[in-house]
């Protein structure tokens, strides 16, 4: 007797359908392959083969049909081109929040609540006796009325000022990023990729915070010979380019950005993998990839020392090990009296996850 399989009790499925197992590897297939659709599919066709992860009641012509159905891809039937959806676009954000920042359903941490009392959108709970000044909104009627029954009684209800109690709101700091991403080719050189850890984690902080912190701000800068800003919705198509690193013009326009948002605080997050190569003068790029040049690094000192007094953070997340770039680093840091993490690329979401969680935390006076 065949009988029945319960797969959504299984253990070791998870309660995922085919599709949905096939569709956590494309979401992750796509990152890699900065959103190309076709490129995505034809390396989950060759998993398959390899790890058998379809079988013959669903193969992935059945997945390619879902996910058109299912709004995850759009063929156009004029080009052939097939492109993912704004559907798959938050998708991917979202994927990658689970991934890196998975830790914050888990903790209160991170909402970044000062430890002074006063107007805001969290309810404390702590409750305390009504004082002169005190608005109605903060009044908590139920132990207000509570206190009422028990000071004077059911039969000779009266509600007193000594019967009040109230309900504090804890004022919520609003935060304003920059986040920088190196797009230069040493990102991908020596046969390692080390911009899709990068766009992994520019689509989970740019989920978390649009989700979590709605009133933050998260700004992208990408920066190679130049730098220019993107929408949240172009980081799965991110790729590095043939260029060099430009720190200069990042952290210019960074700053350019944050001087005209209004919260009160304001960091940059810079992910880079090397040393500045390149400025531009005028019409013109200055360019030296042999070593630090004295006047590159005097121009980004200048900027680190400008952020200061702005009152902007700077934290660098370095990925590479060159001792000498790390001097560079240290000293920039200590310029800028910022912070600094030489991460590998497998604990780089980490690192920046735990930067974000303790700056939310400050007191902000």
């Amino acid at each position: 007797m065949h009988g029945h399989n319960f797969s959504k009790y299984d253990p070791k499925q998870n309660g995922k359908t085919s599709f949905e197992k096939l569709l956590d590897a494309f979401m992750q297939l796509l990152t890699y392959t900065s959103g190309d659709v076709a490129e995505a599919l034809s390396w989950l066709t060759e998993l398959d083969k390899e790890y058998d992860l379809t079988n013959e009641e669903y193969g992935i012509g059945d997945f390619i049909e879902d996910l058109k159905d299912k709004g995850y891809i759009d063929d156009n039937k004029q080009t052939g081109e097939i492109k993912i959806t704004p559907k798959t676009e938050q998708g991917i954000r979202k994927k990658s929040l689970e991934e890196i920042f998975g830790k914050l359903k888990k903790t209160k941490q991170g909402n970044h609540n000062t430890f002074k009392p006063g107007g805001g959108d969290e309810i404390n709970p702590e409750t305390r006796s009504f004082q002169f000044g005190d608005s109605v909104e903060q009044i908590d009627f139920t132990a207000s009325i509570r206190n009422a029954q028990i000071n004077h009684g059911i039969d000779s209800f009266k509600m007193q000022e000594d019967d009040l109690e109230i309900r504090e709101t804890d004022f919520k700091a609003q935060t304003s990023t920059v986040l920088m991403i190196d797009i230069s080719h040493s990102m991908i050189l020596y046969g390692e990729d080390r911009i899709t850890p990068a766009k992994k984690v520019a689509m989970a902080l740019s989920e978390l915070i649009t989700t979590k912190y709605p009133k933050d701000t998260l700004d992208i800068v990408v920066f190679g010979n130049d730098a220019w800003s993107i929408e949240i919705k172009d980081l799965p198509y991110l790729q590095v380019g043939p260029y060099h690193t430009n720190t200069v013009a990042g952290l210019e326009l960074a700053m350019d950005i944050l001087r005209r948002r209004k919260n009160p605080n304001k960091q940059i997050f810079m992910i880079t993998d090397g040393k500045p190569t390149c400025l531009k003068v005028g019409k013109r790029y200055y360019k030296n990839s042999f070593g630090v040049d004295r006047r590159i690094l005097s121009r980004c000192m200048n900027l680190a020392a400008q952020c200061k007094k702005l009152k902007i953070p700077i934290t660098t997340f370095m990925i590479a090990s060159d001792p000498y770039l790390q001097r560079f680093v240290t000293e920039f840091t200590e310029t800028n009296n910022g912070k600094a993490f030489f991460a590998s690329l497998d604990r780089l979401g980490a690192f920046i996850f735990k930067d974000f969680e303790s700056g939310k935390r400050k007191t902000v006076y």
